[in-house]
C-alpha cells in the first residue's frame, strides 16, 4: 500500500495563471512559499527558510478560485504529489507539484487592511460531483466497543 498525501500552508508567491488544455478542462497554476524552520549551522540562529511549491488545479474549480486568489493569498491545501517529465529544446526537464484536492483560505479581511481578494465575489462553489475526490467524512463516528482476539483475525 502507498499512500500520495500532502498539506501545505503557506502564501501565494504570484498571481495564480488560468489557461486551458486542448480538451478544454481548466487549470490554474500558482506558486506556494512554506517556511521551513532549521538552524543555521554558520551563525547557530534559529532562521525561515522556504520552500517554493508548485500547485494546480483542474476543472470548474480552477475558473472559481481564479477569481479569489492573488499573490500574498493565505492557503492551506490538501492534495497529492505528482512529479512530471517532458523535454524541451532537446533538454530533459522535470518538476514536482500539488494537485490540489482542496483548498482553503486563511487570509482575513480586517479593517484598514486590504482586503486578500481582488473582487467582491462571493466564495468559490464547492467541488462539483463530477470534479469530486472521494474523501473521509469530516465527523468519523466513534468506533463501538469490540473485542477482537486472534481467532477472529482471517488470515
Amino acid at each position: 500500500m502507498s499512500i500520495n498525501k500532502v498539506f501545505i500552508t503557506g502564501n501565494l508567491t504570484r498571481d495564480p495563471e488560468l489557461r486551458s488544455i486542448p480538451s478544454g478542462t481548466s487549470v490554474l497554476s500558482f506558486g506556494v512559499a512554506v517556511n521551513d524552520r532549521r538552524k543555521n549551522p554558520s551563525t547557530g540562529e534559529w532562521g525561515d527558510y522556504p520552500n517554493y511549491i508548485d500547485c494546480t488545479v483542474f476543472g470548474a474549480r480552477a475558473d472559481a478560485l481564479n477569481k479569489h486568489l492573488s499573490k500574498g493569498s493565505r492557503v492551506a491545501i490538501d492534495g497529492k504529489l505528482r512529479w512530471s517529465q517532458w523535454e524541451k529544446d532537446g533538454q530533459k526537464r522535470s518538476k514536482l507539484e500539488v494537485i490540489v484536492d482542496e483548498l482553503e483560505f486563511l487570509s482575513q479581511r480586517s479593517s484598514g487592511a486590504p482586503a486578500p481578494f481582488q473582487n467582491d465575489s462571493p466564495a468559490p462553489p464547492p467541488l462539483s460531483p463530477v470534479d469530486a475526490v472521494p474523501t473521509a467524512p469530516d465527523i468519523i463516528p466513534a468506533a463501538p466497543d469490540i473485542t477482537v482476539y486472534d481467532d477472529d483475525i482471517p488470515f
